[in-house]
């Protein structure tokens, strides 16, 4: 009987252990913020009520090309750095990115999101991008997953950089304004960073 038992616990399959809850006092903060469609004071960061994702709001991000747009609204880009302050113990990294906008394209047209992330210090990743091709009127959400996931590194409050970038080319429809926007029109909705998060003992 005695053996048995020891065999069963001898073959007993170890368990991961649970990721831990989101932890109480995370705060988030602007650290700089540059570009085009990113000055000061067009774009704000908050933390989610259940701590599970940060949302980045802005409120002058919009490319333009054809029509009456000036040659330099075609491209707009930003460079968000931000930091999270987290308790003693616990890591996290981000899982996905959830961009939210609107787009009007002309028949012809057309506009792309290119966008990135990155602990500080980690090499500059190559940007994902997303077309959108005209004729579209709508909102639009794109979604980018990471893989691998990458958590920051215990104990150091590393900054976290996101590069983003609007672009729309009139193509075949010069004399017709097409444009695309981070966010909806009426500001109703942002950009969502889903977090994970890791205890750093055991």
């Amino acid at each position: 009987m005695r053996r048995a038992l020891l065999a069963g616990l001898l073959i007993a399959p170890v368990l991961p252990a649970a990721p831990p809850s989101p932890p109480d006092g995370v705060v988030i903060e602007v650290v700089s913020a540059s570009g085009s469609s990113c000055r000061p004071g067009t774009v704000a960061v908050a933390i989610s009520p259940d701590r599970e994702a940060f949302t980045v709001t802005y409120s002058e991000y919009l490319a333009a090309a054809g029509g009456d747009a000036k040659t330099g609204d075609a491209t707009q880009k930003c460079k968000l750095t931000v930091q999270l302050q987290v308790p003693a113990g616990v890591t996290y990294a981000v899982t996905q990115a959830d961009y939210r906008g609107f787009a009007s394209l002309a028949s012809g047209a057309n506009a792309a999101l290119r966008a990135s992330y990155r602990f500080q210090g980690d090499p500059q990743p190559t940007p994902v991008e997303h077309p959108f091709p005209g004729p579209y009127a709508d909102n639009w959400q794109v979604t980018d997953r990471t893989d691998p996931v990458v958590f920051g590194p215990c104990g150091k409050g590393r900054k976290f950089t996101i590069d983003t970038e609007l672009v729309v080319d009139a193509g075949t429809a010069p004399n017709q304004t097409s444009f695309i926007v981070m966010d909806s029109t009426d500001g109703s909705f942002g950009t969502t960073y889903r977090l994970a998060w890791r205890s750093c003992t055991g």
